[in-house]
Parts: structure tokens; C-alpha cells; sequence
């Protein structure tokens, strides 16, 4: 038997939401600064007190689409995460740079699956962070996207992304009760991610969170 994935529950609107889903049994929280797109957004403000009401060892992560070292240094400082998940492609030479500023601090690069070309995107971005995460967006378009879409990907390339890195490799995009047991048999992911799936017109749902969490234990049987 394998040992079920981590889930991240992202999007976070309160302490009360971040509470209930700790509860359920969330090893990760995702907290969305400013996005040209996308549900889920607050203030810098509200993510601070939220990531300060999160107890260790759970990873408070920062859903960020800055783009510059100094943006992301100045914006973790504000913000106080454990963990900053890059929701866009950064230039090779940024990440040094974060290692630098941000010790201790997890870096988590998202990867957008829109084809076979994300693998070699995925495989070449692998050494600079601590996780991958892959995701339904779509960072070409004129109105980027950069998670949040609902969609489901090509989850036989996130298997092929999976088995080429060495680093964990959380998988997002569409996920939910109903169809998790499958992502899971197909690609074994470190961990899962997770937004609408389990809220009800915008609200965290506590019946959707426990059904979500019973489906992972049994799609890692």
C-alpha cells in the first residue's frame, strides 16, 4: 500500500478556512497574492495573518505571479509564507538569487502542462527548486493564466514529468472527489493541489473536504 499524497488546500480566505482545512487533514495551505487571473485572490495583508494562525509543520504557501528577485524578496517579507510557489516562469538566474535572500524558505515552481514541451521545461527548471507543481494554465495567452482554470491536463505527461525529476511533484488542475483515485493511480504524485474541487459557491465545504480526503486514501491502495 502506498502512502496517500500530501494535499494542499489552496486559495484561502480566512483563518477559519485554513483551520478547517488543517482539520480535515491538509498538510499545505495556498494563500493567492495578485494574479492577472484566477479565483482566490487577497490582500498581502489578510495572507500575513493567515500564514501567522498557521501552526508547524504545515506549509503556508505564497501563490505568486512576480517575476523579479526583488518583487518575491520584498513580497515574502510582507508576507511572512514558509513556502513561495512561482506561478509564472522566472528567468534561470532569479532562483540563486531567492536561495540567497530567502533561507529556508521552500521554492515551489509551477508548471504549466500544455504540452510536450512542459517536460523539457519541467526537467530543466527541477534543479533549482525544492518541488514542481504541476498545473492547467496557460502562461502564453494575452490574459495569462496562471492556475485556477478547474481543468484537467494531460495527466499521462505529468506521469512522464513525474518519473524524469527527483524532486517531489504536487499535482493540481481539476481535481476532486469524483476523479482523484485515477490522478493518483496515474501519476503517483508527492502531493495534491486543490481549490474548486471542494468549496461550494466560493466557500470552503467541510462534506466535499472529508469526501476529497477519503477518495486519496483510497485511490493510494
Amino acid at each position: 500500500m502506498r502512502i496517500p499524497p500530501r494535499v494542499k488546500i489552496c486559495c484561502m480566505q480566512s483563518p477559519e478556512e485554513a483551520n478547517l482545512a488543517i482539520a480535515c487533514g491538509a498538510s499545505a495551505v495556498g494563500l493567492v497574492s495578485s494574479m492577472p487571473s484566477g479565483p482566490g485572490v487577497i490582500s498581502e495583508d489578510a495572507i500575513a495573518s493567515i500564514a501567522a494562525t498557521v501552526p508547524p509543520p504545515i506549509a503556508t504557501f505564497l501563490l505568486t505571479s512576480q517575476q523579479s528577485a526583488e518583487t518575491l524578496i520584498a513580497q515574502q517579507h510582507r508576507c511572512r509564507t514558509n513556502t513561495l510557489q512561482l506561478c509564472d516562469h522566472l528567468p534561470a538566474t532569479i532562483y540563486p538569487r531567492l536561495r540567497s535572500a530567502l533561507p529556508g524558505i521552500a521554492l515551489v515552481q509551477v508548471v504549466h502542462v500544455t504540452g510536450p514541451e512542459s517536460l523539457d521545461y519541467a526537467v530543466g527548471v527541477a534543479e533549482h527548486v525544492d518541488a514542481l507543481l504541476l498545473d492547467s494554465g496557460n502562461p502564453a495567452l494575452a490574459i495569462k493564466e496562471l492556475g485556477g482554470t478547474g481543468r484537467t491536463h494531460d495527466w499521462a505527461l505529468s506521469r512522464r514529468i513525474r518519473d524524469a525529476i527527483d524532486i517531489p511533484l504536487f499535482l493540481a488542475g481539476g481535481l476532486s472527489a469524483a476523479n482523484v483515485a485515477e490522478a493518483i493511480a496515474v501519476v503517483d504524485p508527492f502531493g495534491l493541489d486543490i481549490c474548486s474541487g471542494v468549496r461550494t459557491n466560493g466557500m470552503l465545504d467541510a462534506i466535499k473536504l472529508r469526501e476529497f480526503f477519503a477518495a486519496c486514501c483510497g485511490g493510494a491502495i
